[in-house]
């Protein structure tokens, strides 16, 4: 599958108060980008305008050329654009099988390659979760349940994945492991994947390019390897 994921001149905020400044970022097919930036940068808030969640003032996304309809969500994930929430929105008392069914959908299963089950795309990708199918996800530990995020994200079979803060509260091994499936997974699909990280040594060795918020400005658009490569770089792109 093919994508190309395009942000132009988004602004966004709270209560009038706009806290995210005309920003612009495009994410490919089989592409991760990261989305750097220190706490309150507006991150988080970038998501949730390119999803609906957060009201846009201003500004436009679009999915292959298609405009998306920024104030309907539902619109937005039936268009093939997934949210891994900062928060996660898992239900505690129900299974991690519970979780994937909710998530199912008749135009995921239509848009299966060679009848393969989603469920099971996801179970390749995190093989880890198989034998917990039948476990409630509130006594799982924490790696295991941003692993059901991701997967019921996956389970809509997206174009672009948008995972907001993937590592919060996570050991640096788990992330790790997260993150090389996330990896494979945009090599092995083509799903274009957005990373909101506070991890930023993992991030950009994951991703292509990056994008720096500072004060809801862009301070840095580039390959993510010269960000990697230029500490003095990256401490003026966080500090604006």
């Amino acid at each position: 599958m093919t994508a190309r994921f395009e942000v132009a001149g988004l602004c966004a905020g709270y209560d009038g108060r706009t806290v995210l400044h005309d920003l612009d970022l495009t994410v490919g097919a089989g592409e991760i980008v990261a989305l750097l930036g220190a706490n309150g940068a507006g991150k988080s808030t970038a998501l949730g305008a390119m999803t609906g969640l957060v009201r846009a003032s201003a500004g436009s996304v679009s999915l292959d050329g298609e405009t998306v309809p920024l104030r309907s969500p539902h619109r937005i994930t039936r268009l093939g654009i997934a949210h891994v929430p900062e928060s996660r929105s898992l239900f505690p008392s129900l299974t991690v099988a519970d979780h994937l069914r909710l998530a199912d959908s008749r135009r995921a299963r239509r848009r299966s390659s060679a009848g393969v089950d989603a469920s099971a795309e996801v179970l390749r990708w995190f093989p880890a979760l198989e034998p917990l199918l039948r476990t409630r996800v509130g006594v799982l530990s924490g790696g295991e349940q941003q692993m059901v995020a991701i997967g019921r994200a996956l389970m809509t079979r997206p174009r672009v994945l948008l995972i907001d803060e993937m590592s919060l509260g996570l050991a640096p091994l788990v992330v790790s492991s997260i993150l090389d499936a996330v990896v494979q997974l945009a090599a092995g699909t083509g799903c274009g994947v957005l990373l909101v990280e506070q991890h930023v040594p993992l991030a950009l060795d994951a991703a292509a390019r990056a994008v720096v918020l500072s004060r809801g400005r862009v301070t840095f658009s580039g390959a993510a390897a010269d960000l990697a490569a230029d500490h003095d770089a990256l401490v003026a792109a966080y500090l604006g």
